[in-house]
């Protein structure tokens, strides 16, 4: 086990109700320095964090002044990472199991590898969320990530969930992108691995995520994940994965309805995906046997039209204003 500092990077923006969860679980490990990168949270969050800091000399608070995730781990690590051989990162809405650093550590130095990223046990705590993570969790709403899917064995990847890297690694491709709204990590990933550096799924332990609770904010979160894949296609000149094109026509298979008047066979792609979607939702709610998991086909639906929108806004925007 490394004897260097282990910093623990959390970005953060008003997250109130769960900073005080995440501080009190990792302020007591040795070794940790944690590194709270706030982007200006006005819900009580900093006061929470400074009162910990009171009895807690490993503990940290930064502004990112750019608010989102990718700046607050760059800022972090720039300022706390010299002497460490690693950093983690933390979301702060998501739950840990106790043994999450020293299991991260231990895939580390067991691999050799540069980066150990972690699978995501999607759960809902409303009836809603629970229909959304029944969504998630499965292949017509994850098309078989693999780090969607927690029973997976340890193995080699191009791309996971971001939880431990090297901290020489994540200097030697300079971070983040700070221009991503989303999709930073498999952005950062493909550098990394273009660069010789190796990627773990770890099997020995993983996060809980809570999913949005709202449609809204489901389509809204699902629509910056499109515009995420897009800049890296963009940036990168990569062609989306099978599993990412099927999405992806979604919205112009919309746009193709409005051919109608000259033949219905223009509106057949979106209503036979309309309906594979919520046969789907009928599959997992028997499945399940809970009739709300019903909901499943429409949350995919939206998860899909969301996805396509914000790929296909980025895409067009990128073309017509190149």
């Amino acid at each position: 086990m490394t004897k260097k500092t282990i910093l623990v990077v959390i970005p953060c923006l008003n997250e109130a109700a769960h900073i005080g969860r995440l501080l009190k679980q990792f302020c007591k490990i040795k070794n940790v320095l944690i590194v709270v990168s706030d982007g200006g949270s006005n819900d009580g969050t900093q006061d929470i964090v400074k009162n910990y800091i009171i009895d807690n000399i490993n503990i940290r608070l930064i502004h990112n002044e750019k608010k989102i995730q990718s700046a607050g781990v760059n800022i972090a690590v720039k300022l706390f990472g010299t002497d460490s051989d690693y950093f983690i990162r933390i979301d702060a809405h998501a739950d840990y199991p106790d043994n999450f650093i020293t299991s991260l550590i231990q895939s580390a130095e067991m691999t050799h590898a540069d980066s150990v990223v972690i699978a995501m046990d999607t759960v809902g705590k409303t009836n809603l969320q629970k229909v959304f993570a029944v969504t998630q969790n499965s292949k017509l709403g994850n098309g078989g990530s693999a780090h969607r899917n927690i029973k997976n064995e340890g193995f080699w990847v191009d791309h996971g969930h971001h939880a431990l890297m090297r901290v020489s690694a994540f200097n030697k491709v300079d971070g983040y992108d700070e221009s991503f709204v989303a999709n930073e990590d498999a952005e950062l990933d493909f550098r990394l691995v273009k660069s010789g550096f190796k990627i773990w799924l770890t099997s020995t332990t993983f996060m809980t995520y809570y999913p949005r609770d709202t449609f809204s904010g489901l389509f809204k979160q699902y629509y910056k994940y499109g515009i995420g894949r897009a800049s890296n296609v963009i940036k990168h000149k990569t062609i989306p994965k099978v599993r990412q094109l099927i999405p992806l026509s979604v919205l112009p298979a919309l746009f193709l309805c409005a051919l109608y008047p000259v033949s219905l066979i223009f509106t057949l792609p979106f209503i036979s995906w309309l309906i594979i979607c919520l046969a789907y939702g009928v599959f997992l709610s028997i499945k399940n046997r809970k009739l709300i998991f019903i909901l499943s086909g429409p949350s995919a639906a939206v998860m899909h039209l969301g996805w396509s929108a914000g790929f296909c806004r980025k895409l067009f925007s990128n073309i017509l204003f190149k």
